[in-house]
């Protein structure tokens, strides 16, 4: 199990595991049905105890569960489970009732039990991020289009996803400033998660970016999806991939430039069937080289009309997703954009983030740089614009 360092500031943790979970469509409720040998909520649990700022855990249970929730827990050094309530938010209250001891400006984090792939690495930066905020949630980029379903049969309107994130757990708060709100708001309220009731309070709530690998088991599908992941664990390989590409400048005066996903200014465009962003197509190229799947040319053929002037962010959104269906995750991606015009260092930090956000990994996983060719070649001719891209990616 992945250890955190031992800078990681003290927090207490809730896992709410009241549930029955009957989407699933299993005989147990989901949090008890197992993965990789396991059940789904002894994976959570062990991956708070693999935290070292972790002080205290307390589990929230369907009292009616507690024979299974004592065969789950079997062998582990934990408090007793807190009876859950009606709704999730009386089961997460008792639970935050039960730290009665604690100090308003201590740490609390809440999580849901069926989400068995939290990370240490996750909740290090969920914990420091809470130390400025009012209240903190994991979330990554919504990735996929997005449309109204019409009786639940017939696409309707598209959703415009600009600026849309899908939030996880775990959610850090202050304690004194989570058990007032729950105190405060009332008892049959419908809040799916704890920063809904929080932002009802009046409170900021902060985004960390999470991983896509931390989803909620939900559906049969989900529980089949989670086995093999889990099984895969641990026999982890890390893949290189590498891509490269080059466009050059249109003649036509008019810019601007687009690099990865950014818009630079500069007199010409560069040329090509898509946006021509060099940038976001060698990253696409080095993470699907990564998982042995093709090329960008296979995948989006440029004698294809749909792809005319299409943003390139939705080529890197497929790799992104072909990745995650073989059940990998993106490790690091370093880039390096080859030309003499425009200048790269004012945009770069917009385009890590621009990057990150495309691919759902954290800013920190993200690294742009520029060089020239000293006036030589077609780059130094300001002809064009090459990029070379290496991605690191984790697969079973």
């Amino acid at each position: 199990m992945e250890k955190l360092s031992t800078k990681t500031a003290p927090f207490y943790a809730v896992i709410v595991a009241a549930g029955n979970g009957a989407r699933a469509g299993t005989d147990l409720p989901k949090q008890y049905m197992k993965i990789a040998g396991q059940a789904v909520l002894r994976h959570t649990v062990a991956r708070f105890l693999a935290c070292p700022g972790l002080q205290g855990l307390r589990v929230v249970i369907n009292p009616a569960h507690r024979s299974l929730y004592d065969d789950t827990m079997a062998g582990l050094s934990l408090p007793p489970p807190v009876s859950g309530g009606e709704s999730r938010k009386c089961s997460v209250f008792n639970g935050l009732k039960v730290f009665s001891d604690l100090k308003p400006a201590d740490t609390v984090l809440i999580h849901d039990a069926a989400r068995p792939f939290v990370s240490p690495d996750d909740i290090e930066r969920l914990v420091a991020a809470i130390q400025s905020y009012d209240a903190a949630t994991l979330a990554v980029p919504v990735a996929d289009t997005l449309r109204n379903g019409l009786g639940g049969r017939t696409a309707g309107d598209f959703v415009d996803r600009t600026g849309l994130w899908a939030v996880q757990t775990p959610q850090a708060f202050k304690y004194g400033t989570i058990i007032n709100a729950h105190t405060r708001a009332a008892q049959d309220a419908a809040y799916t998660d704890d920063t809904g009731l929080a932002s009802a309070a009046g409170l900021d709530v902060a985004i960390v970016a999470g991983h896509r690998r931390n989803f909620k088991i939900t559906t049969g599908d989900d529980l089949e999806l989670a086995d093999i992941i889990m099984k895969g664990l641990d026999n982890m390989r890390t893949r290189t991939g590498m891509g490269f590409d080059v466009h050059a400048f249109t003649q036509i005066q008019g810019g601007p430039v687009r690099l990865c996903g950014v818009d630079v200014d500069h007199p010409h465009r560069l040329y090509g069937h898509s946006d021509a962003d060099v940038g976001l197509h060698a990253i696409t190229d080095a993470l699907l080289g990564a998982v042995a799947a093709g090329d960008i040319g296979q995948h989006f053929p440029p004698s294809d009309p749909q792809w005319k002037d299409a943003d390139s962010a939705a080529f890197l959104r497929e790799a992104v997703r072909i990745i995650e269906e073989k059940g990998g995750e993106i490790v690091n991606i370093d880039v390096t954009l080859i030309c003499e015009a425009p200048k790269i260092g004012p945009y770069r930090e917009k385009m890590q983030a621009r990057v990150a956000e495309i691919c759902g990994i954290s800013v920190d996983q993200v690294n742009i740089k520029a060089t020239t060719t000293e006036k030589l070649g077609f780059a130094g001719r300001e002809e064009g614009i090459a990029a070379q891209a290496v991605a690191n990616v984790q697969v079973p």
